[in-house]
């Protein structure tokens, strides 16, 4: 139920971003997240696991977390082309290269399901935090937060980070995960110094804060990985 609650306001989010209504949109965002961290909590609480439960969660997430982002481009791609005299059908086949990174997020997920090597932490970005930067752009798009609605929404900005985002998904990059074995400093260096910061960058840049937290994620997962040695096997 709690991954299907996921699913259901995922498909809000998109219908939401589509719509333009992008503050609605941050919300959906925010609920298909909570239930998608709190369908896999449940399940280990109550001890419970079904390959179908799986195959519902990978789905789930392919709308959440692989629709929605390639929305949030397209309709930022479409905003960027506003006072162009071009006719509709140009215009959506303009925009339509959004949609890579939903494809990339579908090898993304399928990858996930049969890949041993990703019970703790990542190869390569993970759907959510991708999806995390689209809708932090999609926010300082619609509040124009320190005057970059123009630049996040420009055709070679996002047509630049449509192939970025589709290599991080897929790319043999370790990323480390967030789940907490206990709270000591030991071993959980990383992940408390980066909740640190992550926080920090939230109070200063406030709804502008997503995309740059997660490319302070992507900095730390780089720092880590020259750190502990560059290695994908486990």
């Amino acid at each position: 139920m709690i991954t299907l609650v996921n699913l259901f306001f995922g498909c809000c989010a998109t219908a939401s971003v589509l719509y333009g209504q992008f503050e609605q949109a941050f919300f959906f965002f925010v609920a298909s997240g909570v239930a998608d961290y709190l369908d896999g909590t449940f399940a280990r609480a109550l001890k419970v696991n079904s390959p179908v439960g799986k195959e519902l969660d990978s789905l789930a997430d392919m709308v959440s977390f692989g629709v929605v982002p390639g929305a949030i481009l397209y309709m930022l791609l479409v905003k960027g082309f506003a006072g162009v005299d071009v006719l509709p059908i140009e215009l959506t086949l303009a925009a339509s290269p959004a949609f890579l990174v939903t494809l990339f997020a579908a090898v993304r997920l399928a990858n996930f399901n049969i890949d041993t090597r990703q019970s703790e932490n990542f190869i390569g970005m993970n759907t959510p935090a991708c999806t995390m930067f689209t809708v932090g752009l999609m926010l300082i798009f619609h509040f124009d937060s320190f005057g970059l609605a123009g630049f996040v929404s420009s055709p070679v900005f996002v047509y630049l980070t449509i192939p970025v985002l589709c290599w991080l998904m897929v790319a043999e990059f370790p990323m480390f995960g967030f789940k907490f074995k206990n709270l000591k400093w030991q071993g959980n260096e990383i992940r408390f110094t980066f909740a640190a910061v992550a926080v920090l960058i939230g109070i200063l840049l406030k709804e502008a804060a997503l995309s740059f937290v997660v490319i302070a994620y992507l900095l730390f997962a780089t720092i880590d990985n020259f750190k502990n040695g560059w290695s994908v096997n486990g």
